[in-house]
């Protein structure tokens, strides 16, 4: 599911077909969404969110599907994009909606899913990392941190501990891939990337959600305790001090056109949003709710500009063509 380009397919066909790994960001984007408008009590927008997510999750699912098993030579060259991480955490991030509804079995399969996909999407990926890489190579990261996310939730959900120390290994894993990406992220994207260099934040703000949950696991006392109310901490703010930057830059230089690499600009900022929501209460910090009251409504905002940018490139794709 994730390119890092905005490739569009031929004419003659559906725009659910042939679509380039990067559409993933679209699933996380919708997905997050719906966490925090239920963490909100929004809960019928959150259900729509949820709706969108996992019916674009599953045209993706089938998309890669089809090249896995019919296009095998596009399957091997997108495998090693970093976007294809978007598979993996696009499958989390919609697990984690699922588990807040209740449907444990439902999400404990896509945890499933996604750990499968894991080791051989991040081992292509990071086989091919370089230097003065995009915003894409965060994904990495992001993708390990969606797997701590859901772990921690089922964990919490079910009583398994021997889950929530999965979730504890892949949250710190996530944060070495982090500072291995960061010395391979190109700086210049930050005032020319094309949407996906807001991953540089939102990957902390993933990881900040991991370690919220964490912390408020009962399995961790005493100290680790205290190490992950202060990792998670840390990794907020962070995340909202790239927030800050990010849109400095994007005031300073604005990108209006649209492109598929957008959705990953939805993405993070709904996650730092959710991030807040969610370590309001573990880390003792009540006003990091309004804070992420105020964020995800400029989240919901981006994603209809967004969409409203993606439908208006579709209709002009379909005139030109008609």
């Amino acid at each position: 599911m994730g390119s890092a380009g905005g490739v569009s397919p031929p004419p003659d066909r559906g725009w659910w077909t042939g679509l380039p790994p990067a559409a993933g960001a679209a699933v996380m984007a919708a997905g997050i969404l719906s966490v925090g408008l239920h963490l909100t009590g929004y809960e019928a927008l959150s259900l729509v969110a949820l709706a969108l997510s996992g019916a674009l999750w599953l045209v993706l699912a089938a998309d890669f599907t089809a090249r896995l098993l019919g296009d095998r030579g596009r399957f091997r060259a997108e495998a090693d994009t970093p976007a294809a991480l978007t598979a993996v955490a696009a499958t989390t991030v919609l697990g984690t909606r699922l588990s807040a509804l209740g449907w444990q079995s439902a999400a404990a399969a896509l945890l499933a899913l996604a750990a499968a996909l894991w080791p051989g999407l991040l081992a292509a990926v990071v086989r091919h990392w370089r230097r003065r890489m995009p915003g894409a190579v965060f994904l990495g990261c992001v993708a390990t941190e969606g797997l701590a996310v859901l772990a921690a939730v089922l964990a919490a959900a079910g009583h398994h501990d021997w889950l929530a120390r999965a979730a504890l290994a892949a949250f710190c894993l996530g944060l070495l891939l982090y500072g291995v990406a960061l010395v391979r992220f190109d700086l210049r994207e930050v005032i020319g990337g094309a949407g996906d260099h807001w991953v540089a934040g939102g990957a902390l703000s993933i990881s900040a959600l991991a370690g919220s949950k964490l912390t408020a696991s009962p399995v961790w006392t005493g100290a680790v305790h205290t190490a992950l109310r202060a990792a998670t901490l840390t990794a907020l703010a962070l995340s909202l001090l790239w927030y800050a930057v990010l849109l400095g830059a994007e005031l300073r230089h604005p990108r209006p056109r649209y492109d598929i690499r957008r959705w990953a600009t939805v993405f993070p900022l709904g996650m730092t949003a959710t991030a807040c929501l969610s370590a309001a209460d573990p880390t003792g910090l009540p006003p990091l709710r309004p804070l992420g009251e105020v964020l995800l409504w400029i989240a919901v905002g981006a994603w209809l500009l967004t969409c409203a940018a993606f439908l208006a490139t579709r209709w002009t794709a379909h005139r030109r063509h008609a």
